[in-house]
C-alpha cells in the first residue's frame, strides 16, 4: 500500500479523498436546498410548506443520517465487506438524489429514505478502510485523517456553493440533480479503482478464502481484545458514566449547531440584506470567484498528482474522475461569467453555508497546534468552551435581529450571519473531533462498536431536536421576535457550556487518567 505515494501517503488514501469529496458534495448540496425549496412560494418553484413542517422533516432526515451507520457497519463487517458497502451505499444515494430531482411528494420522501439508507452503508465503511490502510503505520494516521478531512470540507464547500447557486438561480431540480450526478461519479471512480486497496475491504468470506489459500493464521480481533490487560470494574463504570455525560452535552450542541440547515437558512433568505451594488457588489464578485477557483485549483493539483501514480493501472477510474472535474470547472467558470455579466448582485441564501467549511480549513491547523501544546485543555473544558462559542455565535444573530419585530421583514447586515458561522465553527472544532476521540479512549475495546452506536444515537437525538425546536421559529417570531428565538439558542448552549466547565473536576475523576 505504501509503495505508490502521493504527497507522502498511499495513493489509495486519495481515491478515498475524492470519493468522500463527491459524497459530501452531494450531501451538503442537497442539505443546503431542502428547507429553502420546501418553504419557497410556488412562483419561485417551491412547495409553499409551512416552516414548521419543513424544519420537522429536515430534523427527521438528519436524525436518520446518524442512526443508520451503526447498521451499515454491521452489514459490512458480517456480510459484504467495506468496499461493496461503499459502492452500494453510493448507488442508493444516487437514486435518492435522482428521486428528489423529480419534485413530487412521493419521490421526495423516497429520495430522503434512499439518502438515509445509502449513507448508513457508505459513511462508516470509508473510515474503516482508512483504519485498515494505516493499521501498521499509526504514526501516519493523524496526517491521513487531516487530508481526508480536507476532502470532506472541500466537497461540502463546493456542493453548497454550486448546488445552492443552481437551485436558487436556475431550478431546484437541477440543484438536486447536480448532487446526484457527482455522487454517481464518486461511486464509479471508487468501483473502478478499488483494487488499489489490495485485500482491504473484501467480504469476510473472501478474506477467509484468501487466508486459507495462503495458509496464514491471523489472530482474530476478539482474541487480541481478550489478551488486553483487564481494567478494574469500578474504573470501567466511571468511564462509561463520563461517556454518557459527554453524550448528553452533545445533544445540546447538535440541537443548536444544526440550525445551519434550517432556521439560519430561513434567516439568510428572508431577513438578510443580500443585494449588493457598486463597490460592494464588485468586491463580492471578486472574493466569491477567488473562493471558488483557488480551492478547486488546489484540489485539481492533487488530482494530477494522483494521475501520475495510478493512471496506467486504473485508467477507467481516473478518466471518470477527470470527467467529473472537467464538468465542475465548466460549471464554476459559467457561474463566474454569469455573475460578472449580471447587472446586480444577490448573494444566494445558501451561500452562507460555505463559511463553515471555509473556517474549518482556515482554523483547524491552529486548533491542532493548540491541542498539541502545553496549553491544551482537558476534554470537559473543550466541550464547555465549544458550547459557549456556539452560544456566542447565536448571540450575534440575536443582537443583529433585534430590530425585526413580529412578521416585519426588515433586512439586516450579512455581518451577523458571517460572525455566527465563525463562532459556530470554532465551537465545532472544540467538540466534534473531541467527542469521538474520548469515546474511543474511555470505552473498553470489546464495547467500542456498541458505544460508538450509542454516541451516534445521542447525536441523532440532537439533530431531531434541532428540527423540532427550529420548527417554532414562526410562532416565537410572531409572538415575541426572531431575536428572542435566537436568544434561546444563545442562553441554552452557554449555560450548558458553563455547567460542563464546572463539572470538569468530577469528569476528570470519572475518566481515571484518560486525557
Amino acid at each position: 500500500m505504501f509503495k505508490d505515494r502521493v504527497l507522502g501517503h498511499p495513493a489509495g488514501l486519495f481515491v478515498l479523498f475524492f470519493t468522500e469529496m463527491w459524497e459530501r458534495f452531494s450531501y451538503y448540496g442537497m442539505r443546503a436546498l431542502l428547507v429553502l425549496f420546501l418553504i419557497s412560494s410556488a412562483d419561485k418553484g417551491g412547495w409553499s410548506w409551512d416552516q414548521a413542517e419543513a424544519l420537522s422533516l429536515y430534523g427527521t432526515y438528519t436524525m436518520g443520517v446518524y442512526l443508520t451507520p451503526v447498521i451499515g457497519g454491521l452489514i459490512a463487517d458480517r456480510l459484504i465487506g467495506y468496499r461493496w458497502a461503499v459502492v452500494l451505499g453510493a448507488f442508493i444515494m444516487t437514486l435518492g438524489h435522482a428521486s428528489m430531482a423529480i419534485e413530487t411528494p412521493f419521490f421526495l420522501y423516497a429520495g430522503l429514505l434512499c439518502l438515509v439508507l445509502g449513507n448508513g452503508l457508505f459513511k462508516p465503511n470509508m473510515t474503516s478502510i482508512i483504519l485498515n490502510i494505516y493499521k501498521d503505520h499509526p504514526e501516519k494516521k493523524d496526517g491521513a485523517y487531516s487530508i481526508f478531512y480536507m476532502g470532506v470540507n472541500a466537497g461540502a464547500f463546493l456542493g453548497i456553493m454550486l448546488c445552492g447557486y443552481i437551485g436558487e438561480n436556475v431550478s431546484w431540480s437541477w440543484g438536486f440533480g447536480l448532487a446526484g450526478i457527482f455522487m454517481f461519479f464518486g461511486m464509479l471512480q471508487f468501483y473502478f479503482t478499488q483494487n488499489i486497496f489490495g485485500n482491504i475491504g473484501l467480504s469476510p468470506k473472501k478474506l477467509k478464502r484468501l487466508e486459507s489459500a495462503k495458509g496464514d493464521f491471523v489472530e482474530s480481533e476478539e482474541k487480541v481484545k481478550e489478551k488486553a490487560a483487564p481494567v478494574p470494574g469500578n474504573v470501567v463504570r466511571d468511564r462509561l458514566i463520563a461517556v454518557f455525560i459527554f453524550s448528553i452535552f452533545t445533544v445540546f450542541f447538535w440541537a443548536a449547531f444544526e440550525q445551519a440547515g434550517g432556521s439560519m437558512t430561513i434567516f439568510a433568505d428572508q431577513f438578510t440584506q443580500r443585494e449588493l451594488s457598486g463597490n460592494y457588489g464588485l468586491i463580492f464578485r471578486v472574493v466569491d470567484a477567488m473562493l471558488t477557483i483557488i480551492p478547486l485549483g488546489i484540489i485539481t493539483y492533487v488530482l494530477i498528482s494522483l494521475f501520475k501514480i495510478t493512471f496506467s493501472r486504473y485508467s477507467v477510474g481516473n478518466i471518470i474522475l477527470s470527467l467529473s472535474f472537467i464538468i465542475i470547472w465548466v460549471i464554476v467558470l459559467w457561474k463566474v461569467y454569469r455573475d460578472y455579466t449580471s447587472e446586480s448582485v444577490e448573494v444566494p441564501a445558501t451561500w452562507f453555508g460555505i463559511l463553515n467549511s471555509l473556517f474549518i480549513i482556515t482554523f483547524a491547523p491552529a486548533f491542532s497546534k493548540w491541542w498539541e501544546s502545553r496549553y491544551n485543555l482537558s476534554g470537559p473544558l473543550k466541550f464547555g468552551l465549544g458550547l459557549v462559542l456556539l452560544g456566542l455565535g447565536f448571540g450575534f444573530l440575536a443582537y443583529g435581529s433585534h430590530a425585526i419585530v413580529g412578521s416585519d421583514f426588515v433586512k439586516v447586515s450579512m455581518f451577523w450571519l458571517i460572525a455566527a458561522y465563525l463562532f459556530h465553527t470554532l465551537g465545532e472544532l472544540c467538540i466534534s473531533p473531541v467527542g469521538l476521540s474520548y469515546v474511543s479512549k474511555l470505552v473498553p475495546a470489546k464495547w467500542i462498536g456498541l458505544m460508538f452506536g450509542v454516541y451516534y444515537l445521542f447525536i441523532a437525538m440532537g439533530n431531531k431536536l434541532a428540527g423540532t425546536v427550529g420548527s417554532y421559529i414562526e410562532v416565537i417570531q410572531e409572538k415575541y421576535s426572531i431575536s428572542t428565538f435566537f436568544l434561546i439558542f444563545t442562553i441554552v448552549p452557554v449555560v450548558a457550556g458553563l455547567l460542563m466547565a464546572l463539572l470538569s473536576p468530577v469528569m476528570k475523576k470519572l475518566m481515571h487518567g484518560v486525557k
